[in-house]
């Protein structure tokens, strides 16, 4: 791309910490505590359900030394050193209600955030803030920013804390999803992506890796394993040199700021791309196989209510972009900005509560079923918030307002089965079809009786392979994009209990896809297998290549 390296002060990495222990949770002394703990579980075992205010009177009868409670955290851990010495049977319903924010594993994965070293940027956006201690966008203040803070940006030890917190509060954490955060992750320097994404899987390892090569190959069989790797990107920064050394470090999902499909609003605001950019970088990485997680920006510098409401369903109208999975990051107005100043000298308002709550009910409502929204608002603390939303919850108000005017939000995360139980044969397989990107996809899903998901998988045909770029590999290929099986995430082994995972559902997937893809004209059925999912692909008929995994029809 020609691109000047603005990176190059980046100081060399640390040196490296040891692996071992590095995500074991920590113990609960049984001999002081033990009896105490048993008591509080017998009790939440006793009662038929277990909301908040239930649990704060279970702990009021058994008080940690005489005063105070015992954290959720202790609980958990407590409760694994019962089962480990004999004291209690394991019954994995306990293990749901002491749970903390269960939520974050009902997705079938554990995800795990970390963030790159402070840097600059390529871009020279209007709205963005930069904050020197962070990377370019983020804010000190933010809770997974404070947390890199914590660990000076080392990624193994990001990595290894957010594991030992996940198993400390209940969580299976044998699948992880990395998501690594931070500025514009093509423009570091490719020794430090590649030193970052090692030490990420020496810490899921538990053992030094001299490589990263041979940090991939032991975490392919590792008791917690890389099941999806996510980075962050700019369109202008994509190429298909980029998107074959993104395959090399195990990247599965890019992230791309698109923020406007409107190249006037992407000038004013200085984004430093137009869309005929996003439309080819959209392009190649769904040639290439990744998964598309977009971000889109309402209430930028020029835009209104309405002109939002246009650009919103230009996401999907427009088959060059068409997201599988959408940030919908409302601008929010930050001191220091150059935004700010344009606002102090009237120059851009912000828009209010209900306007803002409005729309975003609208977007929801437009959303498609093969698109997930991961997030309606962007996590940045309220003190920052100059003017403007400063409701964390905003997802949940859209929503309480979508279902007062009679509709309902269709995305992916609406749909999820989540916690609920699945009787496998009342499951039904449907398929959406759909053009995007130079080809056509091809949205399977299990869906329940009441229209919930159980899994889905996306598989795309390229139809002109001749206009679009794409990993020599993936030549004449049919290509799954994305296997995902839903419900709560369950060990690497464990048998299911009703939950959607483990239960033959990914292999009915792939089934359908081969016939599809059969049907189609093609020979050869690839996928962009994650690390710690190639011994799964394995087992059904896929062989290793050098960037992907793939099987013949």
């Amino acid at each position: 791309m020609g691109h000047r390296n603005r990176f190059a002060h980046l100081p060399p990495p640390p040196d490296q910490r040891h692996a071992s222990d590095a995500w074991k949770y920590d113990p609960v002394d049984l001999a002081r505590h033990g009896e105490q703990i048993q008591g509080i579980i017998e009790a939440i075992r006793a009662e038929p359900e277990v909301d908040q205010r239930t649990l704060r009177a279970i702990l009021r009868r058994f008080p940690r030394d005489g005063q105070g409670f015992f954290s959720k955290s202790e609980l958990v851990r407590g409760y694994q050193a019962l089962c480990d010495s004999g004291a209690l049977t394991f019954d994995r319903d306990t293990l749901l209600r002491l749970q903390m924010k269960p939520v974050r594993t009902l997705s079938g994965v554990a995800p795990v955030a970390v963030l790159t070293k402070p840097a600059g940027c390529p871009g020279k956006c209007i709205f963005c803030p930069n904050d020197p201690e962070m990377p370019k966008s983020y804010l000190s203040w933010e809770p997974g920013a404070q947390r890199a803070l914590r660990h000076e940006f080392d990624p193994f030890e990001q990595t290894a804390s957010r594991i030992a917190a996940l198993s400390n509060n209940g969580h299976p954490a044998q699948k992880i999803e990395l998501i690594i955060l931070g500025a514009t992750w093509s423009a570091y320097p490719r020794p430090y992506q590649q030193w970052f994404v090692q030490r990420c899987l020496d810490a899921m390892n538990g053992v030094d890796s001299a490589s990263l090569a041979e940090a991939q190959a032991l975490n392919e069989r590792a008791a917690v394993r890389c099941v999806g790797m996510t980075v962050e990107t700019r369109p202008d920064w994509v190429s298909l040199d980029e998107a074959v050394w993104l395959r090399m470090l195990g990247v599965t999902r890019v992230q791309l700021g698109i923020q406007s499909l409107n190249d006037h609003i992407l000038e004013i605001n200085r984004r430093g791309h137009d869309m005929a950019t996003a439309r080819h970088a959209s392009r190649l990485l769904r040639a290439a196989g990744f998964k598309l997680l977009m971000h889109w920006m309402p209430n930028l510098l020029g835009a209104t209510p309405e002109s939002d409401r246009r650009d919103y369903l230009r996401l999907w109208r427009d088959t060059d972009i068409r997201p599988d999975e959408l940030k919908l990051y409302p601008c929010s107005l930050i001191a220091g900005t150059d935004l700010y100043e344009i606002w102090r000298q009237g120059g851009y308002q912000p828009y209010d509560h209900e306007t803002l709550v409005d729309l975003l009910a609208d977007c929801k409502a437009a959303t498609p079923r093969y698109c997930r929204l991961d997030r309606v608002i962007r996590d940045i603390p309220a003190n920052y918030v100059v003017v403007g939303n400063q409701f964390a919850n905003l997802r949940e108000i859209a929503k309480t307002r979508l279902r007062e005017s009679g509709r309902r939000c269709q995305c992916i995360r609406c749909r999820e089965v989540r916690g609920n139980a699945v009787n496998i044969q009342d499951l039904r397989l449907a398929g959406l079809k759909y053009r995007a990107g130079g080809g056509q996809e091809t949205f399977l899903s299990m869906k329940t009786p009441d229209g919930r998901l159980a899994g889905f998988l996306r598989l795309h045909l390229p139809t002109a392979p001749e206009v679009v770029e794409m990993p020599a590999e993936l030549t004449g290929c049919a290509i799954i994009r994305q296997l995902h099986v839903y419900g709560p995430s369950l060990p690497i082994g464990d048998a299911s209990d009703g939950e959607a995972q483990h239960r033959g559902i990914g292999q009915e997937l792939l089934a359908a896809a081969a016939r599809n893809a059969r049907r189609a004209g093609y020979r050869r059925l690839a996928v962009i297998a994650s690390i710690g999912t190639r011994e799964y692909y394995r087992q059904h008929g896929f062989e290793d290549g050098d960037l992907y995994m793939a099987r013949d029809l």
